[in-house]
């Protein structure tokens, strides 16, 4: 489990497009002027984490790199890990903007069908494993996870507890955060950890129209205790931004809706790391 002073969340919804793996990014980013932060994909083999900082054909080159994070989910994990010391190290690489990487790989997809074979619940503890015994230095560590639940996606619910969950403006987003909530309360008292929502962020807002304004007024009744303080706007530079291997961060001369987007990262990560020490 987490340690006193070590912040661990996973980035979920159970539905892809909602911008978790750009709010993991930027979330990192902006945390990592204050704090130690690892970032942690394990949200499928396309590897957008690592294309967020402008590392994907560098690591791509190394597709046949081993040990990877498909290894930390195999159950010879830790005779792995004791013949080669510096495993946890060659996994992890700098992003350049602050926070390092752990990036995905494409055996995340066979890791999660062996997962299928390991009883319960040890099926769902090697990510915790991993991050108790093997991961050090970090003050942070954030794990974006795919937008299915699978074998992979408890893993690392169960080894973060909390959640924070990013969600666009859509009824069907909204069906999906209430769906969230009843998951994790089955997983909570069928398995034991209690995985809590610690934020939700509502993101790629248009604040122009009524719809947008209507469902921030639900999501504001609905979750009032774990709403972000500040929903992220809808920007272009953040997809051109992402696109050039970077975030909004590093942009030169970022436009106003950029700028809105830098301060309410910045903002809603201050808010996660205080509710983490309230």
């Amino acid at each position: 489990m987490p340690t006193d002073t070590e912040v661990r969340a996973s980035l979920f919804l159970d539905k892809g497009g909602v911008g978790k793996t750009t709010s993991t990014a930027h979330l990192g980013v902006a945390l990592a002027e204050e704090h130690d932060v690892l970032l942690i994909d394990l949200a499928g083999k396309q590897n957008d984490l690592a294309k967020h900082f402008g590392l994907w054909e560098v690591i791509d080159d190394q597709e046949e790199r081993w040990p990877n994070i498909s290894t930390v989910l195999d159950k010879d994990w830790q005779t792995i890990r004791n013949k080669l010391p510096d495993a946890v190290d060659d996994m992890i690489w700098d992003t350049g903007e602050g926070p390092d990487l752990i990036p995905a790989h494409g055996g995340l997809d066979q890791a999660d069908d062996d997962l299928a074979n390991v009883p319960v619940p040890e099926r769902y503890q090697f990510v915790e494993q991993f991050l108790d015994e093997d991961v050090r230095g970090y003050d942070v560590i954030l794990v974006d996870l795919p937008g299915l639940t699978n074998n992979v996606t408890i893993n690392g619910l169960w080894a973060t507890r909390s959640v924070v969950a990013p969600t666009e403006l859509g009824e069907f987003e909204r069906q999906q955060m209430r769906q969230l909530l009843k998951d994790l309360e089955e997983l909570s008292t069928e398995f034991d950890p209690e995985i809590d929502v610690q934020m939700v962020i509502p993101n790629c807002v248009d604040g122009r129209t009524n719809l947008a304004e209507e469902l921030l007024d639900d999501l504001s009744e609905e979750y009032r205790d774990t709403l972000a303080p500040e929903q992220v706007p809808r920007s272009q530079d953040i997809r051109n931004a992402q696109a050039e291997g970077q975030t909004v961060f590093a942009i030169e001369n970022p436009s106003e809706t950029a700028q809105r987007a830098r301060s309410a990262f910045e903002v809603n990560a201050e808010a996660l790391i205080n509710r983490f020490q309230s």
